[in-house]
């Protein structure tokens, strides 16, 4: 007996150090507390390399703090009760409840799946007939109808792109694809693409997009991932036969010179200068990875070209696209890396992808058996579908005849009754357009089930998953502590146009210019143009626009002009260089020639407010927050435990 009371007394004292763990609280502010592990998680999220001395733990405090500071005002103020912000939070509070609301083993079987898929090209054609996702059921079969008469003349022998492009086919829609792999398609339509064999052509199957057969026409092991860069001639389907025919031979022209001693620093030169590729050419032609397992295609032709290069920093000949002339570039190629590389990576994708569907619909069935799912009578069911009418296809359908609210399902503690299924009902209505009352309360019914399910499971993710609910958390801090920086500091520096104004004259002396030059540079390919230059510039009707057409005549390479206001010392072609106003003689950097037109020399002098307004904006922000926090350390009482803080890092 005496053995039985110390073991009961020694767990009574294990569980009690246990609940003082948990509730360890390492800051209070305005009375709401922030427990060791709440602090802990954020810490570390926040820190790869995490430190735990004095001075660290103190420094991002301070920076805790603060935002704990600017969440408990932006909670006084109400920001957390506004429609706008919760509507917001719900939509961030779904998606990070996905991940847990599948099935894992179907989940891992799509990850092996998605890899092998990886492993292999597919190449189709396909025949598409868009339907609305509500289309009536007649337009479905019709459409269903017509590609099976489709797909028997291909099977017959016609050719599959004549059948396509037939008066009976898409009418214009895309045909062949090109080659693809897993996450570049609709996972229903790469389904059926990697289930059809090789010239066989598939029976309708349904997308998005509507009604579909497709044609596999060849199969290769994929390619791996390439890293490219490009030079772009932009020449359109549109251009005029002489635009096309400028553009080619400048591709051509500056195809020669790349070709003679390529280096980075010349690539990246001749990409700043000729291509006009806007959303690449700062980035040194830089174009996203593309390949196996990417979600970035490019067209077939500008790929075929990027996955014939053999080595790094090696570059392509022109090739043409529809958007115009392209020298390519290697940067890196890499084959498809393993499965354990992969497998986390995979896993996001097929958790955002449709296949996430198939393994929810496993998942649901699962929560069904073990929160004891029940279904009501057939009979409370059935009496939608003899009590709908037209009115509800407008969406002004009531259950006003209904006298007993019945309940169609429970699952767990929750009852579901009818009027709940027709607030569904009411809020689905336009999906129903064209459908039987009968396939409406059918589908929906299924729709509604699934919908209930995953809300019970739901509601008990944040006491079930202490990660959940702290991702929660920080949604919900991050939406609001958005919008009341808007208000308080962002928004508000960039309205107050008076502040604004009035701060940049108390610091304008931080924003000056350095001497400069407001110039025009003319620069040459070579001795013999600088000197051709200088020559023109002679005479005064010889403007800029005039030299240059006259030296450019020959090569579209052999002169650039720039007019701007330039900071001499930050330039390496004009730094540590003496210029007199007027026209300058030539000179060479780095393999070209340079002749400097000086309009004005101008002295330092302050940067008007248009000029930096950015800069002072940002100034100005970081001003209103000083203030603001100033204001909210004496609004709201913080108390750090250095017991708890300083010991952070003693169990970990």
């Amino acid at each position: 007996m005496l053995n039985k009371t110390i073991l009961l007394f020694s767990t009574l004292l294990l569980l009690l150090s246990n609940i003082n763990a948990q509730e360890e609280v390492v800051m209070e502010i305005n009375g709401q507390k922030v427990t060791k592990s709440e602090f802990l998680q954020i810490y570390l999220k926040n820190n790869d390399a995490p430190k735990y001395d004095k001075a660290s733990l103190d420094e991002y405090m301070e920076l805790f703090t603060k935002f704990k500071l600017k969440v408990a005002e932006a909670e006084a103020l109400g920001y957390d009760t506004v429609p706008k912000l919760k509507k917001e939070l719900e939509g961030y509070r779904k998606q990070l409840a996905l991940p847990y609301l599948i099935d894992s083993i179907e989940n891992k079987a799509m990850v092996a799946q998605a890899y092998n898929r990886l492993k292999t090209e597919v190449r189709a054609s396909h025949i598409l007939i868009r339907l609305k996702p509500n289309a009536k059921v007649e337009d479905t079969a019709k459409a269903y109808n017509r590609l099976l008469g489709l797909r028997k003349r291909i099977i017959d022998g016609e050719d599959f792109e004549i059948v396509a492009r037939s008066k009976n086919g898409t009418e214009g829609n895309a045909v062949d694809l090109g080659f693809f792999t897993a996450f570049q398609m609709l996972y229903s339509f790469e389904e059926m693409a990697y289930t059809t064999d090789v010239g066989s052509v598939s029976m309708p199957f349904r997308t998005k997009f509507g009604y579909h057969i497709l044609s596999v026409t060849d199969r290769r092991p994929a390619r791996g991932t390439t890293k490219c860069a490009h030079l772009m001639i932009s020449s359109p389907s549109e251009s005029s036969e002489e635009e096309q025919k400028s553009a080619e031979r400048k591709i051509n022209e500056i195809y020669a010179l790349l070709q003679d001693s390529l280096t980075d620093k010349k690539w990246k030169n001749m990409v700043a200068k000729y291509s006009d590729d806007p959303s690449s050419s700062r980035k040194s032609g830089e174009l996203p990875l593309f390949g196996s397992g990417t979600s970035q295609r490019m067209v077939p032709i500008f790929e075929d070209a990027a996955f014939s290069i053999q080595t790094d920093g090696a570059i392509s000949k022109p090739i043409k696209t529809d958007y115009g002339y392209h020298i390519i570039r290697r940067l890196e190629w890499n084959d498809l890396r393993s499965f354990n590389d992969m497998k986390k990576e995979l896993q996001k994708r097929v958790n955002k992808d449709e296949r996430s569907k198939k393994t929810q619909d496993v998942f649901v069935t699962k929560l069904k058996a073990k929160y004891g799912f029940e279904e009501g009578e057939k009979q409370y069911l059935d009496w939608f579908v003899e009590n709908l009418d037209s009115s509800f296809f407008i969406g002004n359908w009531t259950d006003d005849s209904l006298k007993i609210d019945n309940v169609l399902f429970t699952i767990g503690d929750r009852s579901y009754r009818q009027t709940d299924f027709t607030d569904h009902l009411r809020r689905t209505f336009r999906n129903g357009r064209g459908k039987s009352f009968q396939d409406i309360v059918d589908s929906q019914y299924k729709a509604w089930v699934k919908k209930g399910v995953l809300a019970y499971e739901e509601s008990k993710l944040a006491s079930k998953y202490p990660e959940y609910k702290a991702l929660v958390q920080e949604y919900h801090d991050g939406i609001i502590l958005y919008e009341v920086m808007s208000d308080k500091v962002w928004n508000k520096a960039v309205k107050d146009t008076t502040g604004l104004k009035a701060y940049y004259e108390t610091q304008k002396t931080k924003y000056m210019w350095p001497d400069r030059i407001d110039a025009t540079i003319f620069i040459c390919a070579s001795v013999d143009v600088s000197q051709r230059v200088y020559k023109m510039l002679k005479k005064k009707k010889n403007n800029s626009k005039v030299i240059l057409e006259a030296i450019n005549k020959e090569s579209e390479l052999n002169l650039d002009v720039k007019m701007n206001k330039y900071i001499q010392k930050s330039i390496p072609y004009l730094k540590g260089r003496s210029f007199n106003t007027g026209r300058n003689e030539g000179y060479e950097f780095e393999d070209k020639y340079y002749v400097v037109v000086v309009n004005e020399a101008l002295p330092s002098m302050p940067k008007e407010l248009k000029e930096i307004k950015g800069a002072v904006i940002s100034d100005y922000q970081n001003h209103l927050e000083k203030y603001w926090m100033k204001e909210l350390v004496e609004k709201y009482p913080v108390r750090i435990y250095d017991n708890v803080l300083y010991n952070l890092g003693t169990n970990e």
